[in-house]
C-alpha cells in the first residue's frame, strides 16, 4: 500500500470521516481500527422525552425549477459568497438588473401590499427581479403524536415565491390549518430565500404564528418578519438544544453558510421504542456533524438513529465530486432505517443512496418534483413506518 499523501489525507480530515488512506474513498476510516486512534466521546445524553410518532407532509422541496437558471444568476451575481438581498431576486427586485438589488429598494414596491395583496405585490416584484418564474421554495408540515395521543402540528419553513407556495399551502390544506390555528408555530430553520422569503404566505393566513427563527438573522431578515405583516411572538434560538415538547428538540447550528445567511436550525424527535429522527432543511452544517451531534448530546430510545428526513446538501446542484462518495459510505455507520430525502439532496445524491442500499423511501414525483427516488411535492412519511 502506497504513503498516504496531504491531498488525500486533508480530504478525509475535511469530512470528518478518519485519515483517508487507500486514495479519496479512506477505506481506512470506515474500519475498526481508526477508532484506536480517536478520542473517546464524551456523550452528555440530554433528555427530552418521548413522543410516539411522527408524520411529515412535503409541502414543496422545490427550491426553484430550473438548476442552470439559478446558477446563472448566482454567477451574474459574483458567486456564492455575495449577500442574498443584492441578487435581484423576487420579492426584493428594484429593476436595476443582476447583482445590483437591495432590501430597502425591494420591500419599499411591495411593503404596503403585505401580507393580503398577496398576487398584486408578486406582479410587481416579477417586473422589478430577475427570473422570478424559476422562484419555488422549501416547506413542510411537521405532525408530533404525544404519548397520550395528542397531535401537534408545526410548520417547518415557509418556502420562496408568494405565487408557488400560495399554490402549495392551498393544495395541502395549510391555509385553512393556519386560519383555523391548528399550527402550533412556525420555524424558520435558516435565513435562505428559498426557506425564508415566502413568509408573507404564511402571515397572510395566520399573520399572530408564534415564530422560531436563528439568533443569528441579519437585519434585513428581522425587519422582514415586520414588514412581511407578522404580529405574534418571535423566539431566537440561541446555539445549542432547545427542548420544545416532550420527544421534541430543536438545535441551532451556528455555520457559515452561502449567500451571506449564517446559522441553521434543525429539530430531533425520540420515538418511543423506536429511536431517533432527525429533520432539516438544508443541512448546511454537514450531515456527518448533525448526527454526530445528536450521538454526543441526546439520549434516545434503543441507542438507535433510526430515521431522516430532508435535505441533506450533498450536492445541492448536482456537480458531484468524489469526496461525496466518502459522505454516502460513511453514513452507514448510523444505521439509518428509514430514509426521506429531498430538496438539496440533489438528483445524483438520492440515486447514490438507493444504489447503495439505504432504506429510501420513495415519493410520486408530482406536482413538479423531478424523481420518484426521493420524497416530492405532496407525497407523507411517517416514522415510524
Amino acid at each position: 500500500m502506497s504513503p498516504i499523501n496531504r491531498r488525500d489525507f486533508l480530504k478525509g480530515a475535511a469530512l470528518g470521516l478518519g485519515a483517508g488512506v487507500m486514495g479519496a474513498m479512506g477505506a481506512f476510516s470506515y474500519t475498526p481500527i481508526r477508532t484506536k486512534f480517536l478520542p473517546q466521546v464524551k456523550r452528555q445524553m440530554a433528555d427530552i422525552g418521548v413522543c410516539k410518532s411522527v408524520k411529515i407532509t412535503n409541502i414543496s422541496e422545490t427550491s426553484w425549477f430550473d438548476n442552470d437558471i439559478f446558477m446563472k444568476n448566482v454567477s451574474g451575481a459574483g458567486g456564492l459568497l455575495v449577500d442574498q438581498y443584492t441578487f435581484n431576486w423576487a420579492p426584493f427586485g428594484n429593476s436595476k438588473g443582476i447583482g445590483k438589488g437591495n432590501y430597502a429598494d425591494g420591500i419599499a414596491k411591495i411593503k404596503h401590499l403585505l401580507p393580503n395583496k398577496l398576487e398584486e405585490a408578486w406582479a410587481i416584484a416579477k417586473e422589478a427581479s430577475v427570473d422570478a418564474d424559476n422562484a419555488g421554495g422549501y416547506a413542510c408540515l411537521v405532525e408530533v403524536e404525544a404519548m397520550d395521543g395528542k397531535k401537534t402540528k408545526y410548520l417547518f419553513d415557509t418556502g420562496w415565491s408568494y405565487e408557488w407556495m400560495d399554490i402549495c399551502f392551498k393544495r395541502e390544506g395549510i391555509d385553512n390549518m393556519l386560519a383555523n390555528g391548528e399550527i402550533e408555530s412556525l420555524f424558520i430553520t435558516h435565513e435562505h430565500m428559498d426557506h425564508y422569503w415566502g413568509l408573507p404566505v404564511t402571515t397572510k393566513y395566520r399573520p399572530d404564528i408564534p415564530l422560531y427563527i436563528p439568533g443569528t438573522f441579519y437585519p434585513e431578515g428581522k425587519q422582514y418578519i415586520k414588514d412581511s405583516g407578522h404580529v405574534g411572538k418571535i423566539t431566537e434560538l440561541k446555539k445549542g438544544l432547545t427542548r420544545v415538547q416532550p420527544g421534541m428538540a430543536a438545535y441551532s447550528f451556528e455555520v457559515p453558510i452561502i449567500f451571506r445567511v449564517f446559522g441553521e436550525i434543525s429539530l430531533y424527535f425520540n420515538i418511543k421504542d423506536v429511536g431517533l429522527l432527525s429533520v432539516t432543511g438544508c443541512c448546511h452544517q454537514g450531515i456527518v456533524l448533525f448526527a454526530d451531534t445528536a450521538y454526543r448530546e441526546l439520549q434516545y430510545e434503543k441507542d438507535q438513529f433510526y430515521g431522516l428526513y430532508g435535505g441533506l446538501h450533498i450536492s445541492p446542484f448536482d456537480d458531484w465530486d468524489p469526496k461525496y462518495d466518502d459522505l454516502v459510505i460513511g453514513l452507514k455507520k448510523w444505521d439509518i432505517q428509514r430514509v426521506g430525502c429531498n430538496h438539496c439532496t440533489g438528483l445524483i445524491t438520492a440515486n447514490k443512496f438507493v444504489d447503495a442500499g439505504y432504506p429510501v423511501v420513495k415519493g410520486t414525483a408530482r406536482f413538479r418534483s423531478k424523481s420518484q427516488n426521493y420524497l416530492g411535492n405532496g407525497d407523507i412519511i411517517t416514522f415510524p413506518a
